[in-house]
């Protein structure tokens, strides 16, 4: 096993940052929530405890026994956590009389100690909560403080247990990284050797250990997770492994011929399924966004399951599941509320009976890019915009049909080509077209036209989590719709979507 760090959630908004921060580090780290602790192995080098949305005064409010941490390895307690060190040893934590939120300054630091070590005087910090610490146990030293917050940080004496009340691991706190760096290298003592190439080398051999002879058959999307994930388990296996690219008929314009194309320069055994006219059917009538997601999702199972039923003896099913998945189902809260169905095909029916390989299940979206780059997999895919699985199926609003898709896909053609020409496409996160289910009067050379309006959408964002629009320039959203105007049919209307998430969501349906 790699060195590790264990974080703790407490259901902070900020958990998974933390553990973006330390992998940065090319330090690995997993989260686990408080109410389930892991067995403490030999490779676990320190601890972090994550911030919480709760107030360690209330009643019921997340709980751990920390004896069993404390002082056998180092430990960090951030805002939530250092809280919680504070009041289950003998300090007093208060209601903050103003509540402490947004951007301050550290203007007193003691660099002596190890976790403050090359902060600067007035750093600043993000501090992001409702109570204080307004004193500390005894043998608890002040380490930094603000001009409104005295115990800002502390350590505790002769021990390797620290408490910070702001929040190091967003790009507000300017020297978070340099603090964290501090307490996973030079505290802990991590090497900073968790690089792609390891990872490749140790999944690869698991790979082979945990399938040796046996059959994989995978679903491919041409998106990156699910691609990068092949490639591993090809690299492992070789041709046992045989891949299922499905044409829904709700794919980009000559995507499914492209994917292929791509796949077959990569040396993946894949079989590529022309099912369009199924899935069309499958939806006839059907305007309710999530009964398109359903539909769409059963034609699939379907469709993947005829193809895995010609190959014989498989007995492994790989998907492309990465880390904020596994984290979401495991979280404190439980699952979060279904806004809609997931994007992708989450597993297949009991049926089936195949046990199920994950490689990239500890890993976060930018780890996959930088592993898939390391893999060389061309960059098309690996810098390919996420894709919805349902597809344009919800960017059609209301009723599907191939009329409507083959309207959309000219659209969205234009629309992504044009960014890519113009040297737009790598500074969107996201971007496709929607296809409204409303005309508008128009007027095209002396005629009166009542045609369709399209909608064009283009978002910056991290994981997806949140997002903002983009502010792609006038002149280019010019000439797109003009492109598309003139040259897509039925279309006389083109307007450009300005809403973030929240509390919009990406997609339209």
């Amino acid at each position: 096993m790699a060195e590790q760090i264990l974080i703790l959630d407490f259901g902070s908004q900020y958990t998974q940052l933390i553990a973006r921060r330390v992998r940065e580090l090319n330090v690995y780290c997993e989260i686990h929530p408080y109410n389930k602790v892991p067995e403490i192995t030999s490779d676990i080098k320190g601890v972090i405890l994550s911030g919480s949305p709760c107030s360690v005064r209330d009643e019921g409010s997340p709980d751990l026994d920390l004896d069993v941490l404390r002082g056998k390895l180092p430990l960090l307690g951030v805002c939530y956590g250092s809280q919680l060190l504070a009041q289950k040893y003998g300090g007093e934590v208060l209601p903050s009389e103003i509540r402490e939120y947004g951007r301050a300054s550290l203007d007193h630091i003691d660099t002596h100690y190890d976790l403050m070590k090359e902060m600067s005087h007035g750093s600043q910090v993000w501090m992001s909560h409702g109570d204080t610490i307004k004193e500390l146990p005894e043998g608890f030293e002040v380490i930094a403080s603000t001009t409104s917050v005295r115990v800002a940080a502390f350590k505790v004496k002769d021990e390797e247990t620290y408490g910070i009340q702001f929040h190091p691991e967003v790009t507000h706190s300017t020297e978070g990284k340099n603090l964290l760096r501090n307490f996973v290298v030079n505290i802990c003592g991590c090497a900073q050797d968790w690089t792609s190439d390891v990872f490749i080398d140790a999944t690869v051999a698991d790979l082979k250990e945990k399938i040796g002879s046996d059959k994989v058959v995978m679903g491919l999307s041409g998106g990156v997770d699910s691609s990068v994930a092949a490639t591993l388990i090809h690299r492992a296996i070789g041709d046992q492994l045989t891949c299922v690219f499905v044409d829904n008929g709700l794919l980009r314009k000559n995507e499914f011929e492209e994917v292929l194309d791509s796949y077959k320069h990569m040396g993946l055994n894949v079989i590529g399924v022309d099912s369009k006219q199924r899935f069309y059917d499958a939806l006839e009538g059907i305007t309710d966004p999530e009964g398109k997601r359903k539909a769409i999702g059963r034609v699939f199972i379907e469709v993947f399951d005829d193809e895995a039923h010609k190959i014989e003896g498989v007995k492994w099913l790989g998907q492309g599941t990465i880390y904020p998945d596994v984290i979401e189902s495991v979280s404190v809260k439980g699952p979060s509320a279904t806004i809609k169905s997931h994007h992708n095909v989450g597993g297949l029916p009991d049926f089936m009976k195949l046990s199920v390989v994950e490689p990239l299940n500890t890993l976060f979206k930018d780890e996959v890019r930088e592993v898939g780059r390391a893999l060389e997999i061309v960059e098309t895919i690996i810098g390919r915009h996420p894709f919805p699985g349902p597809g344009l199926g919800i960017r059609i609003l209301g009723d599907v049909t191939a009329e409507k898709v083959k309207t959309l896909q000219e659209v969205d053609h234009i629309f992504i080509k044009g960014l890519k020409d113009h040297g737009l496409y790598d500074d969107v996160w996201q971007a496709g077209a929607m296809l409204l289910p409303i005309q508008s009067v128009g007027v095209m050379g002396d005629e009166r036209t009542y045609e369709k309006v399209v909608a064009l959408r283009a978002v910056g964002s991290v994981d997806g989590m949140t997002a903002d629009w983009i502010h792609l320039p006038y002149e280019f959203l010019g000439k797109i719709s003009n492109e598309i105007i003139n040259r897509v049919k039925g279309v006389n209307r083109v307007v450009y979507d300005i809403s973030s998430k929240p509390p919009a969501t990406i997609e339209w349906e």
